[in-house]
């Protein structure tokens, strides 16, 4: 049995010592984030408009352009799919996505204290793309459904989604199905909404890109999180250099591994990992 102090299980304490896990901001607790959780618990999706004005749209756009070139491996990818892996070793105009106040604010009510990200990418969806498979997205945790959700996913609207250009596709309700139950497309609703907007989903929820059948490519960046007890899909410390590691802001670091699951999972030599940039 762990030894009680004060009430509070050793196994459950900060022992980081110097390095405490980050205080929420205040941006992150508001009547609209409360309102956006119901309706993601409820439908297993919530679509939230107007978070990038349109100068942050063009920057994103300008930046993120020149750095899509290879089309997806295989039929989950997309043929006619770009994608952008190691997105923050390659360009810094998308850390304000990824550690989004709004997000957040939903990720601390639905995950533990200093949850991890997953992935990130950038995926530019061509003419002529088929369908993806649809999917959940934390089904690789082999941990049988129904259960709460141990992931959960953006995709920001960098283009308008529309129904003939890939909008992503959502089930709603599909978060809360067992095991033996798959999505089917008829089911499936296209997620349409306006540039600046965003698609917050949990790892639960069937999904998948739409069908482009207009003339022109759909942008988006999508970012993906989980418990952090699990292992995420992307390793950021190999990819990204200590260097790099320093020029992101304090809840990006913690995002992406530099924290601590407490009382010690995630250490260093038995240290914070932040003490690895020799910040002190």
């Amino acid at each position: 049995m762990p030894r009680k102090i004060a009430n509070l299980s050793v196994l459950d304490s900060d022992l980081a010592a110097r390095h405490k896990a980050l205080r929420p901001s205040a941006e992150r607790s508001s009547p609209e984030i409360d309102r956006d959780f119901d309706t993601l618990m409820r439908d297993g999706y919530v679509i939230i408009e107007g978070v990038l004005d349109r100068d942050t749209l063009s920057d994103i756009r300008s930046r993120i352009t020149p750095l899509l070139d290879k089309t997806g491996r295989n039929t989950f990818e997309g043929a006619l799919t770009q994608r952008v892996y190691d997105v923050f070793s390659k360009t810094r105009v998308l850390d304000h996505l990824a550690d989004h106040p709004r997000i957040l604010g939903l990720m601390d009510k639905l995950f533990l204290p200093n949850y991890l990200i997953s992935q990130a990418q950038i995926i530019n969806i061509l003419p002529g793309e088929a369908p993806q498979l649809l999917h959940a997205d934390d089904s690789f945790y082999k941990v049988p459904r129904p259960r709460p959700p141990l992931g959960a996913a953006t995709i920001w609207a960098i283009d308008d989604f529309t129904e003939d250009n890939g909008a992503t596709v959502v089930i709603p309700g599909s978060h809360a199905w067992g095991q033996d139950r798959r999505g089917r497309w008829e089911e499936a609703i296209p997620a349409v909404m306006p540039a600046g907007s965003v698609l917050f989903f949990l790892g639960t929820t069937w999904h998948g890109g739409g069908e482009n059948r207009s003339d022109k490519p759909r942008l988006a960046v999508t970012c993906q999180y989980c418990e952090a007890y699990l292992r995420q899909q992307e390793n950021f410390l190999l990819e990204l250099s200590r260097e790099v590691v320093r020029e992101l802001s304090p809840e990006l670091r913690s995002l992406i591994g530099y924290s601590i699951m407490p009382p010690f999972m995630g250490m260093v030599d038995g240290k914070h990992p932040l003490r690895l940039l020799g910040e002190e």
